[in-house]
């Protein structure tokens, strides 16, 4: 069986810089949020369309002032406005960038669901623990779903910030999430009880799906050890994992062979290992064999 005809890995069939869900999604958010900036010089009736959209389909708080009202719509429509340019851009660059790898793993329609469940639980968060009156508009808590979640299945990827500092996926996000638990009660204009509330509801979006192989104490325990205290991937699996979790994979040696001497059987039993222990506990050699191999169909 090959690369292709593995749903679980690779639902796209090979991998893709952009897949069709991210794909969507980022054009949705820029025509809704270029109608809006047009809709502030477009008057229908004795509104702006601008004011029009922002009543009826931006984040309505609990305690609006009269004139504004909360729908249950909201909840999911929130997400696609956003206040300005700067807004737009960050949130959809974070959404192509941590978002491209899990669509490639979950496949677009699950993708699709985690992204809209998040941000709807983070407008939750916000709409009942926040005393705020306004409106809340922002992928902002959708986001901070799939930021959450690239931490767990890629906890140790190296981003690089300013393409300067790498640091660890783990330790990036974890700091973003815990400065805004910190500040959750400061003045602000952004809606911190919506990134928490995103991040929250992606986590038990994780914890409860059965396919992703992941559990909360092999996820703690990334946080624990050193790369130093991994001397090998034999070694590191033979002596933390459990027999029974270890009779459920195939582990094998690639490491000294070339790329080119990969054979389709290598494949399969690397596609092999992530249906049975997931994803996130492929070698990093292991996932550069997986994607070269997709560039090659």
């Amino acid at each position: 069986m090959g690369i292709d005809s593995r749903d679980y890995y690779r639902p796209q069939n090979r991998f893709s810089f952009l897949p069709p869900m991210i794909k969507n999604l980022l054009i949705i958010n820029v025509v809704v949020f270029l109608i809006t900036q047009i809709g502030y010089s477009l008057i229908i009736g004795e509104y702006e369309l601008a004011y029009i959209i922002q009543k009826y389909f931006s984040l309505v708080g609990l305690n609006a002032p009269e004139g504004l009202q909360f729908y249950p719509w909201q909840l999911v429509t929130y997400q696609f406005l956003h206040a300005d340019f700067s807004h737009i851009f960050w949130n959809m660059f974070a959404l192509w960038m941590f978002g491209m790898e899990l669509e490639n793993i979950w496949g677009s329609v699950k993708f699709l669901i985690y992204y809209l469940i998040s941000g709807v639980g983070g407008g939750l968060l916000h709409l009942f623990l926040s005393d705020s009156s306004g409106i809340t508009v922002g992928a902002s808590g959708a986001i901070y779903g799939v930021l959450l979640a690239f931490a767990m299945f890629f906890p140790n990827r190296p981003i690089y910030i300013y393409f300067l500092l790498p640091v660890k996926a783990k330790y990036l996000i974890a700091f973003y999430i815990l400065m805004d638990l910190f500040t959750v009660g400061s003045v602000s204009m952004v809606a911190k009880l919506a990134h928490l509330g995103g991040a929250l509801t992606g986590f038990i979006f994780i914890m409860l799906d059965s396919g992703n192989n992941i559990s909360l104490s092999s996820w703690l325990n990334s946080y624990k050890k050193s790369k130093e205290e991994r001397p090998s991937f034999r070694k590191s699996y033979g002596s933390s994992r459990r027999s029974d979790d270890i009779t459920e994979a195939e582990f094998y040696d690639i490491s000294e062979k070339k790329e080119d001497e990969i054979t389709q059987d290598d494949i399969d039993r690397i596609l092999d290992k992530i249906s049975a222990s997931g994803y996130q506990n492929l070698t990093e050699k292991e996932k550069k064999i997986l994607f070269e191999a997709s560039k090659k169909k």
